[in-house]
């Protein structure tokens, strides 16, 4: 079970703000999560982006929670780029006011955190990697790409079962703006929307 601050926004998230365009790209993931637990095959989704800074971790911390509250098993979430850099802190500040509790791990040029949803499960552990590093899977798993650079820059992607892109707006245009909270709020909130949209049709 989710902690409860973030039961209480995932009760806030509206389905009908998706556009039918949107639902249209979301689809393939659908189809990937719906057909894997179908075969009863572990479901591994690694959310790619360039930096593995911001829209990648949120896509994939966002989906473990949408998997936890939704009941859906076996579900595996990991995160990569295609250069490693560093979790953006913005993006821990904005997943710790949702209700997640992070703690910081170790220090240093590229942060490593625990990352916990839910009391009794598995924190998630978020550092910048790069998509192929050894913390994340090797095969069997959807790739998601969640920047059109990475989606242009990855053609293919080594041991994937399918590539899916999925991408969203960079919060990153609004650092050192009056305008950065808000703006990273907001696209947590879409990705976190999109992925609790996606996890709810699954039967």
């Amino acid at each position: 079970m989710l902690f409860e601050t973030i039961q209480k926004l995932a009760a806030t998230f509206d389905f009908n703000t998706i556009s039918s365009d949107r639902k249209v790209i979301l689809q393939p993931l659908i189809d990937f999560i719906q057909i894997s637990k179908h075969e009863k095959n572990d479901i591994r989704l690694n959310f790619i982006c360039t930096h593995n800074s911001r829209r990648s971790h949120l896509s994939q911390i966002w989906a473990q929670a949408a998997a936890t509250h939704y009941k859906v098993k076996n579900v595996y979430c990991y995160s990569g780029g295609t250069e490693a850099t560093a979790l953006f802190p913005k993006v821990a500040e904005t997943l710790q006011n949702s209700g997640f509790e992070i703690e910081l791990l170790s220090e240093g040029i590229n942060p490593v955190y625990a990352i916990k949803y839910s009391a009794n499960d598995c924190p998630i552990i978020g550092f910048s990697k790069t998509f192929d590093n050894n913390f994340n899977p090797q095969s069997q798993f959807a790739a998601i790409l969640t920047c059109s650079s990475a989606d242009q820059g990855c053609p293919f992607i080594v041991g994937a079962s399918k590539r899916i892109p999925i991408t969203f707006e960079d919060p990153k245009a609004f650092d050192n703006t009056p305008l950065q909270s808000e703006k990273y709020h907001e696209r947590s909130l879409q990705i976190a929307t999109e992925m609790f949209y996606v996890f709810s049709t699954i039967v």
